[in-house]
């Protein structure tokens, strides 16, 4: 019992110096800085993955959250930087707006630019700004971003193929006209015809020229035998190429008249092959009047309303699909407690699987030390039974389990409250939890095992970021059950330790530094 007190004592004291700790701390911070920052705003036609508390960002640090998004109605001479009085007055158009707190500090300038980005591969979407330059007016509380870079998205994409898919069509429409047609097959069978004649006329050419081209080399031979020596050595040399040209062809001329009887059947390959052209373009055509027809799967894809209504709500399906994976965010956590009673540490690994901002997915893995417990009561019969004593009495049997532990719950967050339920600890559990200063201060509240003991196990823990990531903390175990007999597995414990939280942004960080970890064990 005296330990139990003393134990008490060392957790209320260290409990008092992180309050006391955290009351001063709040006192300087908040003495620092007395300002919620300045809000702005800006318009877009797309403000599809953006939702209320999304980070804003500036050379991609976070200087800002988007405090509202809404439709509103504006007018389009309205919307550039200088208002285009051009435009009719009353032309109004839908956009949305998006509502920007700035941190105090902060200048943004007329110039400024935003765009929607997508923050990772597995997390949300973000408004990133560019301030501007300082030489231009500084913007104020309640003034407009109006320079929007616009980022394409998967719908963009879908519209371009659409757009290609037509660019096809009418290409094999332009094929369908010049060539599906007997003109087109009777003009291309006279142009082969043609480059065969033209073949073969210049073959006669070369045959019935070769002794005019003799006789010429002859009369220059002639011509520069009264030139001067340095001319006569230039053509001697000239000449002399010439014999061993004429003298290579006689030696070769059986090859090239190979060379030449090749001509003929090249020409038949061609022709062969023109009329494979033509068969192919006889199909080509016969296949595009099937499918304007409405016959086959492209036929009927291409005309049938039903058919191109089902694959838009596929394709719109796979794009909220693709959507949801990109807004997706992960936090894996580390915890571990040491039980002041039991002393022995109790480690937890959880990872938070968030689809939007206000809802996640807990799994928790628990090696907890001290096993888990099961109570179970058996009414003994003595018989006889002894003087004094009743005939039937019960016998509380306790057994204890060396065994991780699992957790698997869901979570949904309203305000500063998140509520939780399902598998706690291997059991049926419930949960609460209570932020405060932009979730650095946690208080959480677990209650589970319900049948396992005389009560359920209700465990209280407050925990505080001190840095990024870090977290301190400390709290009480198993309070409602008190059982001094057995105070290590039953009883009320105290316990503290400390917790590492990283999101996905952390752990793209890592990786680099993981794969050269990994490269330096092999």
């Amino acid at each position: 019992m005296g330990n139990k007190v003393k134990a008490a004592r060392v957790g209320a004291l260290v409990l008092a110096a992180i309050v006391g700790a955290f009351v001063v701390w709040r006192l300087v911070d908040e003495s620092a800085s007395n300002t919620e920052g300045y809000r702005v705003y800006t318009y877009l036609d797309n403000a599809h993955g953006l939702i209320t508390k999304s980070r804003v960002t500036v050379a991609g640090l976070p200087v800002g959250t988007i405090d509202g998004i809404r439709l509103e109605n504006v007018r389009v001479r309205d919307l550039p930087c200088e208002p285009d009085l051009t435009v009719d007055e009353d032309l109004y158009t839908t956009v949305a707006r998006v509502d920007l707190v700035m941190q105090e500090g902060v200048e943004l300038y007329a110039d400024a630019t935003v765009s929607r980005r997508s923050a990772s591969l597995l997390g949300e979407y973000i408004m990133a700004v560019n301030p501007g330059s300082p030489s231009a007016v500084q913007l104020g509380d309640g003034d407009r971003i109006c320079n929007v870079i616009h980022s394409s998205d998967t719908s963009d994409l879908v519209a371009d193929l659409g757009a290609v898919a037509q660019s096809v069509r009418r290409v094999a429409e332009q094929v369908e006209r010049t060539f599906g047609t007997d003109e087109g097959g009777r003009q291309m069978q006279s142009a082969l015809r043609n480059l065969t004649e033209a073949l073969e006329a210049v073959n006669r050419t070369i045959q019935a020229n070769e002794a005019a081209v003799t006789h010429t080399l002859q009369n220059i031979d002639s011509i520069t035998t009264n030139a001067e020596p340095e001319l006569a050595r230039i053509l001697a040399n000239i000449e002399a190429v010439t014999r061993d040209m004429r003298s290579i062809i006689e030696h070769n001329r059986d090859g090239l008249d190979e060379g030449v009887g090749e001509v003929g059947p090249t020409i038949a390959s061609i022709n062969r092959a023109s009329q494979q052209l033509e068969r192919v373009l006889e199909d080509v055509g016969e296949i595009t009047e099937r499918t304007a027809a409405g016959e086959g799967t492209i036929g009927r894809l291409t005309s049938d309303e039903h058919l191109i209504d089902e694959a838009e709500e596929t394709i719109e399906g796979i794009n909220t699909f693709v959507g949801g994976l990109s807004r997706l965010r992960t936090i894996v956590g580390l915890r571990s407690e040491y039980l002041f009673l039991a002393n022995a540490f109790k480690n937890y690994i959880e990872i938070r699987l968030a689809p939007g901002e206000d809802r996640y997915f807990l799994i928790q893995l628990i090696d907890d030390p001290r096993g888990r417990t099961q109570f179970t009561t058996t009414q003994v019969r003595t018989s006889p039974p002894r003087e004094g004593d009743p005939p039937f009495y019960e016998e509380v049997r306790a057994t204890t389990s060396e065994q991780l532990l699992f957790s698997l719950q869901l979570a949904k967050r309203l305000y500063f409250m998140t509520f939780r339920f399902g598998i706690l600890e291997s059991s049926g559990g419930i949960g609460v939890d209570l932020h405060f200063f932009d979730d650095r201060l946690e208080i959480n509240a677990d209650l589970f095992r319900f049948g396992d003991q005389t009560f359920p196990s209700l465990r209280v823990r407050l925990s505080y970021e001190i840095v990024r990531t870090l977290f301190v903390l400390g709290g009480v175990d198993n309070i409602l059950n008190a059982d001094p007999s057995v105070p290590s597995q039953n009883g009320a414990d105290f316990f503290l330790g400390a917790m590492l939280r990283f999101d996905d942004r952390d752990l793209v960080g890592l990786l680099p530094f993981l794969g050269g970890l990994a490269g330096g064990l092999n």
